[in-house]
């Protein structure tokens, strides 16, 4: 697939252009509130919910010195039902300093206007405990069942709006798998299959039925890796003692032999969802 994504939506070309020296990485202020304003209404309007796929988002030159400079590979650090030889690389254990820098542009407030620009959402805040973020890095067989995200930063009390993901694999083939699914609303089926090649960059709300994952195993050759830079965005909540906390939803594809949660993580659900938000968060339900 060069220039359509499975089922039919085609991608848009909208690159930035960062100035890079050495090791350092900014963004234009203007040319990123200009390209944000020039996807708005492509990003609201698309479906099952707003989102938006973006080709060569930045230059190639650039993401193959973030894979040269990738950390030295660990153990993935998930193995169950719903995600498997998955790692996700924690900021000291990034030694990069193109990275770290690369990241920061992501994080900054030239980017945060690209994204308010284009989503129509603002007061956007970046994470600087990169909760969940950061390097991912899924080795052949792994897989992530298809899932809505959680929604409250764990330490910093705020709402998680938006994820950006940025594919970090050049070369990758089709029969490989590992595509990134977006589904409907209501798990009738999937809407977009999104293969995760270099330079491709996919931004979506995290609201409670944005549905996506990649849940068949991959199929690429060991010791080639699926890798991507996370990054989410959260704003603050007018009202925190009403604001509803979730955990992270995973859900069953119709007609396939996903398994459901554990009954005790179902339990615990249940629970949260039946007693006032801020008495679940005093039994640490969430």
């Amino acid at each position: 697939m060069t220039d359509q994504l499975k089922n039919g939506s085609a991608f848009i070309e909208a690159p930035l252009t960062p100035n890079v020296s050495g090791d350092f990485v900014s963004l234009d202020r203007q040319e990123c509130l200009d390209l944000g304003k020039s996807l708005h209404d492509t990003y609201v309007n698309n479906e099952p919910y707003p989102h938006i796929v973006i080709e060569n988002f930045l230059p190639a030159d650039l993401l193959r010195r973030v894979v040269s400079e990738f950390p030295q590979r660990e153990q993935g650090r998930f193995s169950d039902a719903n995600s498997k030889l998955k790692t996700g690389y924690q900021m000291e254990k990034i030694q990069s300093h193109l990275i770290n820098n690369l990241q920061t542009a992501l994080n900054s407030s030239q980017f945060l206007g690209f994204l308010e620009n284009m989503t129509g959402i603002h007061g956007l805040i970046p994470d600087p405990h990169f909760a969940g973020g950061g390097l991912h890095e899924t080795a052949r067989g792994g897989h992530l069942s298809i899932h809505a995200d959680f929604n409250m930063h764990p330490k910093l009390r705020l709402r998680r709006r938006l994820n950006l993901i940025l594919f970090l694999n050049e070369g990758w083939q089709d029969e490989w798998g590992g595509h990134l699914e977006l589904w409907e609303k209501d798990m009738s089926k999937c809407r977009h299959a999104v293969a995760p090649v270099m330079g491709r960059a996919v931004v979506f709300n995290t609201d409670g039925d944005s549905f996506h994952g990649h849940p068949d195993p991959t199929q690429s050759p060991e010791n080639v890796y699926r890798r991507s830079i996370a990054l989410y965005y959260y704003n603050a909540v007018d009202n925190i003692a009403s604001e509803q906390a979730r955990t992270t939803d995973f859900r069953v594809r119709p007609g396939s032999a996903d398994q459901k949660p554990p009954l005790k993580t179902r339990i615990r659900e249940i629970a949260r969802d039946l007693v006032p938000p801020l008495l679940a968060r005093r039994l640490n339900l969430y």
